[in-house]
């Protein structure tokens, strides 16, 4: 048999090292090729330390995934009796034969590592390149990725002692080869104006203007969102921050003071850092992203309290351990956000399979807290989260992970039609869940042989609803203009879902929590608008047609406040 390039290097090097290190490896996760947007620079300086995180087996995770459906599926005896974080800590911590064995392991070779989430099954720790070699049998080098210029370590295989298969899930950042994180790409258009002449609203239908400019007030008369201030304070929406985006006071104030009228000025959101994160207010360091966030929830979820949380770069190596970091914070709190927004997101295909299953499994935990976790589906049509080359269709991620709700982007009124941009299709990693089998089948059996062997026809399939995402009024250092993509339709949805948190608080009830199985459920759907005509071009195709049901380029369609709270009862 011939090994390929990075398992005979894997091979080798394991070969090399005497004992402790060595012990008898056999490798645990490797990738055939270094993706085409890096390149491979040299070996890394063997004094160089690297910081490293490492995913134990969870415990009990099958009961973690039934619980999680249990307390969000409507008919269930279970519906809405989330979990504590102590429950959650039970069912995932890993067994004690599990801890042993690592704990020796790590002992063995000097590592002293600390628990960095609240069930332990992750573990952080820094190290040598020169050591690191030796542990895993590898040999890490530098890439550098081209359009960006930024360096970072990686390997292509790496090993672990043949005693740890099936207590060592993965240790990251090693065959994952992301692409650094990035805002959408929003193209922030000045426009002189548009807020005096958007704000023309008539109480039962949009205005024409709105087919141009998206402001708070056509969101309200498109899609029915109230005004009436929230009441309780316990009902709390987090907006995630990454990659020194931050939110800007004045220019929200200057947000609601030209396009909520109605609303307090001085309103204003509250800050939660990790990872070294801050939020400086100077004006040029204004972040598009961070600005759309922030207003089109403050400015939407009318006094609900907003929490922007401001991830830092005091990471493990690799952006993905933010995403991991921002949902540990939150499964660790007592009282987590009843939901989250995020606006970012990646290639499924850039990631180890292992990694994203680790993410996506963090993300059942806080869905089983009561939190209903929202991201944008990404604006690169089937070519994934950024237009780019390709042959088969590219999903993303984390939309593509069953625990979440992914959403896409509508542009147009009366009718809504699916946005261009709006990524959609069907996981790689995950098949299709049980909760949304029907609707999938049904778009897969009118789709036919269209795009036929360029995606998954088992995977799961996202985004699952979709609002508008085209001409959205933000104000950026004391102007207002225009931005494009569905991490502008992602907090419009998080405001909506927010909103009907605080009604059912008011009457005493649970938050909505995971939404997937209420939104496929005949009620829920039937509380969105279809939108049947558009498509989400890439790879040199027109992508996925939308068509009356689910599709994979807007969903189940845009939401009805007032039949979704119908739906749920308040």
């Amino acid at each position: 048999m011939k090994l390929s390039p990075a398992l005979l290097i894997a091979f080798l090097v394991a070969s090399a090292y005497g004992k402790p290190t060595a012990r008898s490896l056999v490798v645990h996760e490797t990738r055939e090729s270094i993706p085409a947007s890096f390149k491979e620079v040299g070996p890394a300086p063997p004094d160089t330390v690297i910081n490293l995180r490492l995913a134990l087996a969870q415990g009990n995770f099958s009961a973690l995934e039934k619980a999680l459906m249990d307390v969000s599926t409507p008919d269930s005896p279970l519906y809405g009796q989330h979990l504590s974080k102590a429950e959650v800590a039970a069912l995932v911590a890993p067994k004690p034969e599990t801890v042993a064995a690592v704990d020796s392991w790590l002992t063995e070779n000097g590592i002293q590592a600390s628990k960095a989430s609240l069930a332990g099954d992750w573990l952080k720790f820094n190290i040598t390149v020169s050591k690191a070699n030796a542990l895993l049998g590898t040999t890490f080098s530098i890439f550098n990725h081209t359009q960006s210029g930024r360096t970072s370590i990686r390997t292509l295989a790496y090993s672990i002692p043949a005693g740890l298969k099936g207590h060592v899930d993965l240790i990251h950042p090693t065959t994952t080869f992301t692409q650094p994180i990035h805002a959408p790409k929003l193209t922030f258009t000045p426009r002189k104006g548009v807020q005096a002449r958007a704000l023309n609203v008539t109480s039962d239908a949009a205005p024409a203007s709105c087919a141009t400019t998206t402001t708070p007030a056509c969101l309200q008369a498109l899609y029915g969102i109230p005004t009436t201030p929230a009441q309780v304070t316990t009902n709390t929406l987090g907006v995630s921050g990454f990659i020194e985006q931050f939110a800007n006071q004045q220019d929200l104030r200057t947000f609601l003071t030209n396009l909520r009228k109605d609303m307090d000025p001085s309103t204003t959101f509250e800050l939660f850092t990790l990872d070294g994160g801050t939020n400086p207010q100077s004006p040029s360091q204004a972040g598009i992203e961070a600005n759309l966030d922030i207003q089109y929830t403050v400015g939407i979820a009318t006094n609900v309290p907003v929490i922007f949380a401001s991830v830092g770069p005091d990471n493990a190596d690799g952006d993905d351990a933010g995403f991991l970091d921002i949902i540990n914070s939150a499964i660790a709190c007592d009282t987590p956000p009843t939901v989250l927004s995020t606006s970012y997101g990646g290639n499924e295909d850039e990631i180890s399979t292992n990694l994203v299953t680790n993410l996506c499994n963090a993300y059942a935990q806080l869905g089983a807290r009561g939190t209903s976790i929202l991201f944008s589906s990404g604006d690169g049509g089937v070519s994934g989260t950024q237009s780019q080359q390709c042959t088969t269709f590219v999903p993303s991620f984390p939309s593509g992970c069953p625990f979440l709700t992914s959403v896409g982007a509508t542009s147009g009124i009366a009718p809504e039609v699916a946005a261009s941009f709006s990524s959609g299709g069907f996981s790689n990693v995950f098949p299709t869940p049980s909760y949304q089998a029907a609707a999938v089948s049904q778009y897969l059996t009118a789709l036919g042989s269209t795009n036929a062997g360029r995606f998954n026809r088992s995977g799961r399939g996202f985004p699952d609803i979709s609002a508008q995402g085209e001409n959205v009024v933000i104000a950026l250092q004391g102007q207002f203009g225009l931005v494009a993509g569905t991490s502008a339709s992602t907090p419009i949805v998080a405001s909506i879902i927010a909103l009907l948190n605080d009604l059912l608080a008011q009457q005493g009830k649970p938050p909505l929590g995971f939404l997937n199985p209420f939104l496929y459920s005949a009620k829920g759907a039937s509380a969105f608008t279809d939108v049947t005509s558009g498509s989400n071009p890439g790879c040199n195709t027109n992508g996925f047609p939308a068509r009356a049901g689910w599709d994979p380029v807007t969903g189940l369609g845009t939401p009805n406040f007032a039949a979704l709270r119908a739906a749920i009862g308040v």
